[in-house]
């Protein structure tokens, strides 16, 4: 994909349909920042009026220009955009970015997908539509609409919102950031995030991503692309659509489903996105991430001159999961000069609010020269005896001495009029300076998440042994019968078929095997209805648990059979399910379903009949490997009752894992499955496994072939 949009970032001609001589319309303002922005290649203007528009002949046409085309920027109402593609795919141009705005985003799929029809017809490839254009550095080329002026620099912003995206270049302008390339997604009919990474990926200017995404069409396209990207540089995330509101305003908006904000914020952090929760916050990762040095290691010292800021810091710290260095004798060594003796070289390292410039610049020389010392989170609060007028050149040469040195700082000072000027002076330097404790405090936090999945070390596992031929067979017999969902006894065949331990169990067709049945498998047991008009068994009065003997055995069967006919006169009932009745232990739910955007997602958590009601569970895209099925886990809050508690002895946890990437399998090389859950799993100790105790497994509608 990279040399295939090579042209679209660095076209070599570009033409502009819809340019006007008319400073209110978005073809003038698009071709006059393309000449303003620096841009050498090939310009284009075209307007059926012809004339000259900004001193450069016009083309009525787009066939009418001599040679090749790289780029379109098509910028007319949307009625005349289908005649327009079919001109350009004529002419052979490689890319077209539509500004126009009035399809899917309405309802217009139709003109939409016409449009993305004819341009692949002819090998053109369509950005947008509904979008306000791209920005790129390598060419100075300004292809938007955008009132602001663009500085390069190393940033990329891929953004799905148009007015949004429009108001971030202006933000970028204020705080001095540069930026590699400004990309509008819009509607995605074409060309989506998952294409652009794939050329940021390798672009040498590009130091940092930022996208801005409302919904993912094709999130098993984007993920394998994500995880690529983020292991060369950090990608920052903002996903609109968190709450269910919001998420319903971001489908009206741009035409795609924003799905279920759980699934993608472990997505994401699965493929070693960082998640930004604001605006405001993204774009302080971007500008510390753009220019921080990664870190050797997790150690980390706060300096401070004052307590209760050194505390708010320390809070900060555990909450973004930053370690603090606390080696008494190494941070006694090395901040004791810079430190009066009502001070405190305890991490805080706290200078007291008599320190000069002097003390501040030996206090920040000391990490830097100390080998034990990874990183840096300088705070100062204004006081009468600090020289302010000192404070830019501290903080700007401390903060290189620590840049040469590979060691990441940041800081937070807090003070009045003269400390505000300061701060604004040193973000214009790009300098890690904030306003409050908290955003210097998770701009160093977000870069030791980048760093720990940067150097995660990723290794590839064969696919769990499972018989597929055997699920597929289970499959057909119950598609056969128009079912969409597996019986109970499928389900287990389908565990067994997976190697999954599920309790003794065998389905009696009358009074008299039902007895033979508890018999064999040993009292206590249960008994279960079996019937494909019977879903919820308790509801019908189809279960019946801990059955201690032959005459419990007999009522129960007759109360079955009585409850399920009254309940469904019509229902056809296979029969009873008599199972073993298992020992308590700690239950846990494992499951993996079909996600819209991202395709095969686990699940797992605290399971039993709270699972609804705790929603103590965590999720994964499929395929993962141990490792990521283990940090999955330890996501779960109820996690620690794994590894025992009040003295019980360790669960079988490695079991657990297994069974989490065995029903990923199964799901994953199962097309004609959309959802598995069981519920509970029943997990003991080490050396007693685990038990799948209630099996669902839900079919897509439908009896097409696999």
């Amino acid at each position: 994909m990279n040399h295939q949009l090579k042209k679209l970032f660095e076209p070599e001609s570009i033409a502009i349909i819809g340019a006007s001589k008319d400073p209110r319309k978005i073809g003038h303002s698009i071709l006059k920042n393309v000449l303003s922005g620096g841009y050498k290649g090939k310009v284009y203007p075209v307007n059926p009026s012809g004339g000259e528009i900004l001193g450069l002949e016009t083309f009525r046409s787009v066939g009418d220009i001599e040679g090749p085309v790289d780029v379109v920027s098509l910028a007319i109402p949307a009625k005349f955009c289908l005649d327009a593609v079919r001109d350009c795919a004529e002419k052979g141009v490689g890319y077209l970015q539509v500004i126009t705005s009035g399809f899917s985003e309405i309802g217009n799929h139709k003109e939409e997908r016409e449009m993305v029809r004819i341009a692949h017809s002819a090998g053109m490839r369509i950005l947008g539509p509904n979008i306000f254009g791209m920005y790129s550095a390598g060419p100075s080329m300004n292809l938007t609409f955008s009132a602001s002026t663009i500085s390069p620099g190393g940033v990329a912003i891929l953004t799905q919102s148009g007015a949004l995206g429009v108001a971030m270049i202006g933000r970028t302008a204020v705080d001095n950031m540069g930026l590699s390339a400004v990309v509008s997604t819009g509607n995605k009919a074409d060309i989506d995030e998952a294409d652009l990474l794939g050329y940021l990926e390798d672009d040498d200017q590009t130091r940092v991503v930022l996208m801005y995404i409302e919904g993912i069409k094709n999130g098993e396209k984007l993920l394998p692309v994500l995880k690529r990207t983020a292991r060369k540089k950090p990608v920052i995330v903002i996903k609109s659509g968190r709450s269910e509101r919001g998420a319903m305003a971001a489908a009206s908006h741009t035409g795609s489903l924003a799905g279920l904000d759980a699934i993608f914020d472990s997505v994401m952090k699965q493929c070693g996105a960082l998640r930004a929760e604001s605006l405001e916050e993204a774009f302080n990762w971007c500008r510390f991430l753009s220019f921080a040095p990664e870190p050797s290691g997790k150690r980390t010292v706060i300096v401070t001159n004052g307590g209760g800021v050194g505390v708010l810091a320390t809070d900060a710290c555990e909450k973004q999961g930053i370690e603090l260095f606390d080696d008494q004798e190494v941070l006694r060594k090395a901040f004791e000069e810079a430190t009066p003796s009502f001070g405190s070289t305890r991490n805080p390292i706290d200078i007291t609010g008599a320190a000069k410039v002097e003390d501040y610049k030996a206090a920040l020389n000391a990490p830097v020269h100390c080998e034990q010392i990874d990183s840096t989170l300088t705070l100062y609060c204004e006081t009468a005896i600090f020289d302010s007028e000192n404070l830019i050149p501290m903080v700007r040469n401390t903060f290189e001495a620590h840049r040469e040195a590979g060691k990441p700082v940041s800081y937070a000072i807090i003070g009045g009029t003269s400390v505000e000027d300061a701060i604004r002076e040193l973000n214009r330097q790009n300098m890690p300076v904030f306003r409050d404790v908290d955003p210097a405090v998770s701009c160093m936090g977000a870069m030791y998440r980048y760093s720990t999945f940067k150097n995660r070390v990723i290794t590839e596992e064969p696919e769990p042994d499972v018989d597929i031929d055997a699920i597929d067979k289970i499959i057909d017999g119950a598609l056969a019968e128009e079912r969409t969902f597996l019986l109970a006894d499928e389900g287990q065949a389908v565990m067994h078929a997976a190697g999954i331990t599920v309790p003794k169990s065998i389905i009696a067709k009358n009074l008299e095997m039902a007895v033979e049945a508890a018999e064999e498998i040993g009292y206590p047991v249960v008994m279960k209805v079996v019937s494909k008009d019977i879903v919820h068994k308790s509801d019908a009065g189809g279960l019946a648990l801990d059955l201690e003997n032959r005459d419990e055995v007999v009522d129960a069967y007759e109360a079955i059979m009585n409850n399920c006919r009254a309940y469904d006169p019509g229902a056809h009932i296979k029969g009873v399910e008599v199972a073993e009745m298992v020992r308590p232990g700690l239950e846990l739910v494992v499951g993996a379903v079909r996600d819209p955007a991202f395709g095969p997602v686990v699940m797992c958590g605290l399971g039993g009949i709270y699972v609804e009601v705790m929603k103590d569970v965590a999720f994964r895209s499929y395929p993962l490997n141990t490792e990521e099925a283990r940090r999955m886990l330890q996501e779960v809050k109820s996690y620690p009752l794994l590894l025992g508690v009040r003295g019980e002895q360790k669960k079988d946890i490695k079991g657990v894992l297994s069974t989490i990437l065995k029903v990923g399998s199964i799901l994953s090389r199962c097309p004609r499955i959309t959802d598995i859950e069981i519920n509970p799993v029943m997990v003991y100790e080490k050396t007693a496994g685990l038990k799948a105790l209630d099996v669902r497994i839900l079919l897509k509608n439908s009896t097409e072939e696999k």
